[in-house]
């Protein structure tokens, strides 16, 4: 019997890029990976159509699906984490604390990862009342049943992010592409490196989510998966101690520099070594109105997964 295929998004990255040449196989079946470019666009399929077996997806996104009874489960394999001081930008230098009363816009939706997080950065650190401004988004939510709080906003059909900055009708705004934007925080890069030094900041982006109908049909897929995503992963790691990364992306040099701080893996896999990160993204996310539910930790993750490290 020929082994099953798994319909398979991820995008190719250094963790992953021994599963998608084919130097690490998995047990039991093969993934058959399909290329979504921009990758956002499949989080809004998977999250709106089911379409992918095996997905990977934004973190904030997978929280409100998974309130909205999604059917698919997350593993914990965390593809993509980063700092996000430097996701806040804005045409003239302001402290933090004047967005109060001012209207900030949001690449995209109010549940974007990145922007939770960014948000989280201001008032954990800066102690920015989120309630007190106006977010203007630019796109809609992948989760369509969602409802913002009542101080976002959509912009205007025509808008632009960019341009409402440029021209003074934004204070700051959140992660949009503008060359002649300055970070709102100072020395960005290196404030996200204090924070992790400071209180073990250090953001999760991305997961995988696999369909509830496949993890009910086999029991063993969920740790099959786990393992896969994880010995490809423990290959980059291993050639980010030893240096060995030729032509380095900026992301890698980031989880090299991770890695000099902390002396540990910088892409752990597994609960136990994300519980508190996992508990600070959900305290955003209850914060910021995404979710009226704190969800149980383990019921957001397949069962067969809740001991697994890597």
């Amino acid at each position: 019997m020929s082994e099953a295929q798994l319909k398979t998004v991820t995008r190719t990255q250094g963790n992953n890029v021994a599963l998608k040449d084919g130097t690490v196989m998995p047990q039991g079946f093969t993934f058959e990976f399909e290329e979504v470019d921009p990758l956002i666009r499949a989080f809004r399929r998977m999250v709106r159509e089911l379409e992918f077996d095996v997905c990977e997806m934004a973190f904030t996104t997978y929280l409100c699906a998974k309130a909205y009874g999604k059917r698919f489960t997350a593993l914990p394999i965390f593809l993509v984490r980063g700092f996000h001081h430097g996701a806040i930008v804005c045409k003239t230098r302001r402290e933090p604390k004047e967005l109060e009363g001012a209207t900030v816009g949001v690449n995209r939706g109010y549940t974007v990862t990145t922007g939770v997080w960014a948000r989280g950065i201001l008032t954990d650190e800066y102690g920015v009342d989120l309630d007190k401004v106006t977010w203007v988004l630019s796109g809609d939510e992948h989760v369509a049943e969602y409802r913002p709080p009542s101080n976002v906003v959509s912009m205007e059909p025509g808008d632009d992010l960019a341009e409402m900055l440029a021209v003074g009708e934004l204070a700051a705004a959140i992660g949009i592409d503008d060359a002649d934007a300055i970070p709102l925080i100072p020395d960005a890069t290196e404030a996200g490196f204090a924070a992790l030094r400071r209180s073990g900041h250090y953001p999760i982006n991305h997961l995988v989510v696999v369909k509830d109908e496949l993890l009910e049909a086999n029991p063993d897929l969920a740790t099959n998966v786990f393992e896969a995503f994880a010995e490809a992963k423990n290959l980059y790691v291993d050639r980010l101690r030893a240096d060995a990364i030729e032509d380095p992306t900026p992301t890698d040099r980031m989880y090299r520099r991770v890695l000099e701080i902390t002396g540990a893996d910088p892409l752990p896999y597994g609960l136990a070594p994300n519980r508190a990160t996992i508990e600070e993204l959900i305290d955003h996310a209850m914060r910021q109105k995404i979710l009226d539910r704190r969800p149980a930790m383990e019921t957001l993750f397949a069962e067969r997964t809740l001991d697994l490290t890597a």
